[in-house]
């Protein structure tokens, strides 16, 4: 019984300090949150096109 208990303390603590060192801003994350926001512009550019030719054309739908 006491063996189980040690094992989820350390099941426990390895988890936590596991969670911790991932929450690091190093290159890789900063990269990734700048291809975020790039392809989130992307896609906005693409809707607003999308909702203008739309509007050009008189469409019932003006939703992209």
């Amino acid at each position: 019984m006491n063996n189980i208990r040690s094992y989820r303390h350390f099941a426990a603590i390895s988890g936590l300090v596991f969670a911790l060192s991932a929450c690091t801003d190093g290159p890789a994350e900063k990269t990734g949150e700048k291809i975020d926001d790039a392809s989130t512009d992307i896609e906005n550019s693409i809707e607003d096109t999308c909702e203008g030719v739309k509007d050009t054309l008189n469409a019932e739908d003006k939703d992209c």
